[in-house]
C-alpha cells in the first residue's frame, strides 16, 4: 500500500464532474478519482474545517464508530472494476481488525475527520497513477495542477506578438 494525501478537489472542466486529486506521498504520482457532488462538497468542508451545527454524515460516522469503542486504522483504494473505484475502511476494535468496504470518496472523507492515514494499493497506483505538477496557489490557499497546455498559448501568443509588433509601436 502506498500512502496518499489528498492533495486538491477539483472539477473536470469537460465532464464538470469533481474529482480527488490523491497524490503520494513518497513520490510524483497522484490517482485522480472522479466523485459526486455532494461527497465534494463533504470533503472541502472537512478541509476547511468548516464545522456544522450538527453532525454531518461522515462526522455522525466517526462517532458512532467511536462510540462502538473502534477507531479507523487507515481507509484503503484498492481497486477500478468497470471504472468503479473499491475502497475499505480498516477499523481496530479490541485489538481485532474489521473491514469496511466503502466508496472512495466517503472513505476519503472519513479519514480527513478523524485524522486516518489515506492508503492506495500498489497496483492500482501503477495502473491509474498520474504523473502532475501541481503547485501550490496561496491566493486559493490550494493545489493546483500546472497545465502545460496554457503554457503553450502563452508561448504561441507571445510568438505572434513579436511577429506582429514593430518598433513605432513603443513610441520614441
Amino acid at each position: 500500500m502506498i500512502e496518499v494525501v489528498l492533495r486538491a478537489v477539483r472539477v473536470d472542466v469537460g465532464s464538470s464532474t469533481p474529482l480527488l486529486l490523491l497524490e503520494e506521498v513518497a513520490g510524483e504520482r497522484v490517482l485522480p478519482i472522479f466523485i459526486g457532488a455532494p461527497e465534494a462538497a463533504a470533503i472541502a468542508y472537512a478541509l476547511q474545517g468548516v464545522q456544522s451545527p450538527r453532525p454531518m454524515s461522515h462526522d455522525l460516522l466517526g462517532h458512532v464508530i467511536g462510540a462502538l469503542g473502534a477507531q479507523v486504522f487507515s481507509v484503503e483504494i484498492t481497486e477500478l472494476v468497470d471504472n468503479t473505484f473499491f475502497a475499505n475502511l480498516r477499523l481496530l476494535r479490541a485489538n481485532e481488525e474489521v473491514v469496511v468496504s466503502s466508496r472512495p470518496s466517503d472513505a476519503v472523507a472519513l479519514a480527513l475527520r478523524v485524522g486516518a492515514p489515506i492508503l492506495v494499493s500498489d497496483d492500482l497506483m501503477a495502473s491509474e497513477g498520474k504523473v502532475m505538477e501541481l503547485a501550490f496557489d496561496e491566493e486559493d490557499d490550494e493545489y493546483v495542477e500546472l497545465d502545460s497546455s496554457n503554457e503553450a498559448d502563452l508561448v504561441e501568443q507571445l510568438r505572434e506578438f513579436l511577429e506582429q509588433v514593430r518598433p513605432e509601436d513603443f513610441g520614441a
